[in-house]
């Protein structure tokens, strides 16, 4: 397929908000034409536009393809005028723009989007950003800062910096060239003296923040040389190092010791216990027309968070819709053997408070790889639904993993149910309201 035939079908998307507009101008097109032959009747002109035209191209076309050749031409002007009009507005309002205009109207439609508040860690959160940027650019990933293992863990001890190894995923998957910035950023350097192991993507960060001189500007500054969909935000910008208490009393300390332990996780917290959460954050969540909570890690990605001072509340607090996404997979020295609802379960405790009303759970189990995940001590986890409804929040069962190499969530199935789950929400609360709204009725 051409280029140009591509750049056709593009006018095509759904939610561009200008095919509407092209049937508006037909039909008023021909409301307008009907408009005036009825005046030109009612004055008593007898001027017929259509005997004129005949006698202009007798001889030359035959009459009898004149509606055609009319109906083409009228819908062409019409298509061609509307589209150079639109892109000359466009190009005015954009200060003289590159004027490609399904470009500026698929922008225009994302900055319309909810406000997305998407709160956890690892690849899960970034898997959730890669699918809802394609709906919306309101997008704001808060994301865990207690990571001490791997490159992440090596730059915080030997240059002081907060781990940025869960920003960068988040950064890549929301980029604008994200195939581009995904080879640099993930590029891992296999030789060179103190080089080895790490990641382009973090030693970026962290030059960025030698350069600013603080962690959250460094994420900003990057976050606009990337181009970003949304933005990134750590939820704290404390030094603090995430603990567990286990089922027999043990405590272990550090993020990658917790994965590591193979014991049952009662609770997380962190030492030391105060970490103020980054303002921006709180205002993001107060704002927000939806919070969404994973996929990750539950004790080392997720609940992390909400150990922040405030974060937990401010979430309860809010009147946006609330949604956990549940994992597709126990994970070993975490959640073993867990069920959906005893994840939930796990997260509400952990929390202190009420974060989320639904939770999405896949309804499907995966069918390949099941053997390799057995032996790494993984299973699907069971979505016992009525024991979710127990716990009073609202499971939304759907299939939305993919099975390639390994079994995750699928970025654009998980994005449409997430989405599904917001305009639903908040379609029923709009018909709450009328009803709440509408008069009563007196007997007589």
């Amino acid at each position: 397929m051409t280029s140009r035939s591509f750049k056709a079908i593009r006018w095509l998307t759904p939610g561009l908000g200008i095919k509407r507009w092209f049937v508006a101008i037909v039909a008023g097109a021909l409301l307008l034409d009907n408009g005036i032959n009825r005046w030109l009747v009612a004055e008593g002109l007898h001027f017929h536009a259509n005997e004129a035209l005949d006698e202009f191209v007798d001889g030359v076309i035959d009459p009898s393809w004149l509606s055609w050749i009319f109906i083409l031409a009228g819908a062409l002007l019409i298509f061609f005028g509307a589209r150079f009009c639109l892109r000359a507005i466009v190009r005015a309002a954009a200060g003289g723009g590159s004027g490609r205009l399904v470009d500026t109207l698929l922008e225009m439609r994302l900055r319309d989007g909810y406000k997305i508040v998407a709160i956890g860690g690892g690849t899960g959160l970034s898997t959730l950003l890669r699918g809802l940027k394609k709906h919306t650019a309101n997008l704001t990933a808060v994301v865990t800062m207690s990571d001490d293992g791997g490159s992440s863990g090596r730059l915080q001890k030997e240059l002081g910096v907060l781990p940025p190894g869960d920003v960068r995923n988040c950064l890549v998957a929301l980029a604008d060239d994200e195939a581009m910035v995904t080879d640099l950023f993930k590029y891992r350097f296999s030789e060179g003296n103190g080089l080895v192991g790490h990641s382009f993507g973090n030693l970026f960060l962290a030059a960025m923040t030698g350069i600013t001189g603080n962690f959250d500007e460094a994420v900003k500054l990057s976050s606009r040389v990337l181009n970003i969909k949304g933005r990134v935000l750590p939820s704290t910008l404390g030094v603090v190092k995430l603990c567990a208490t286990l089922a027999d009393g043990t405590i272990v300390e550090g993020e990658s010791n917790i994965s590591s332990s193979h014991g049952t996780i009662e609770r997380v917290f962190f030492e030391p216990p105060y970490a103020a959460p980054l303002e921006e954050v709180v205002q993001a969540i107060r704002e927000a027309d939806a919070i969404v909570l994973g996929p990750g890690s539950l004790f080392t990605s997720i609940v992390p968070n909400f150990l922040v001072d405030r974060l937990s509340k401010e979430v309860a607090s809010s009147h946006a819709v609330k949604m956990y996404v549940c994992n597709v997979m126990t994970q070993p020295g975490e959640t073993d053997g867990l069920s959906a609802a005893e994840h939930c379960d796990a997260l509400l405790k952990n929390a202190g408070e009420r974060v989320f009303d639904f939770v999405i759970v896949n309804e499907e189990p995966p069918h390949k790889l099941l053997e390799a995940y057995a032996e790494e001590g993984q299973s699907p986890v069971a979505p016992d639904l009525d024991r979710i409804r127990a716990l009073g929040v609202t499971p939304v069962p759907a299939r939305v993993i993919s099975e390639t190499l390994t079994v995750r969530h699928d970025p654009a199935a998980l994005a449409e149910v997430v989405v599904g789950v917001i305009e639903r929400a908040i379609q029923k609360r709009a018909s709450f309201v009328q009803l709440s709204a509408a008069p009563a009725f007196e007997s007589g």
